[in-house]
């Protein structure tokens, strides 16, 4: 009966809590994930992480969301992978070039679900959001650190 309960894998750079199993590569997640979900930053090691040998090593007929950034995915190649039915569909919050232009291919697949970059924007991200502004402006009055300043 445990085998029909959902598992929940993730890679990341240093192993979490307990509550998910690790993986120890991005490759071995790919292979093995029905979802994929990429929750990480824009850097010059995640730029590109999905690109085309990346996305053709995923489980066959597996999910890709991606609510971080669309430069982590090779656009190009997730086309071709939807295409195919190698990747059975995607939910994309953002894009490589944004806003995402009308004529991009991926934009006409009836397998892929796409947001203009508002997948973060509910009412409790909102209230700590306007928070957030608030209390930035009563630090900036009174001459303290910002909050959350690069």
């Amino acid at each position: 009966m445990s085998s029909a309960l959902p598992k929940v894998i993730y890679y990341a750079r240093s192993r979490a809590d307990d509550l998910a199993r690790w993986m120890p590569t991005l490759r071995d997640l790919l292979q093995e994930a029905d979802i994929v979900s990429l929750h990480v930053p824009l850097t010059s090691d995640t730029h590109g992480m999905l690109n085309a040998a990346a996305i053709a090593s995923m489980r066959s007929g597996s999910e890709l969301i991606n609510t971080a950034r669309g430069e982590l995915i090779d656009e190009g190649a997730l086309l071709g992978a939807l295409r195919s039915g190698q990747i059975a569909a995607a939910g994309l919050d953002v894009f490589a070039q944004e806003p995402v232009a009308a004529d991009n291919p991926l934009l006409r697949l009836p397998t892929v679900v796409a947001t203009p970059h508002v997948a973060w924007l509910t009412p409790q991200t909102l209230e700590r959001s306007i928070s957030l502004t608030v209390e930035n402006c009563r630090r900036l009055r009174e001459g303290e650190p910002l909050l959350n300043q690069a």
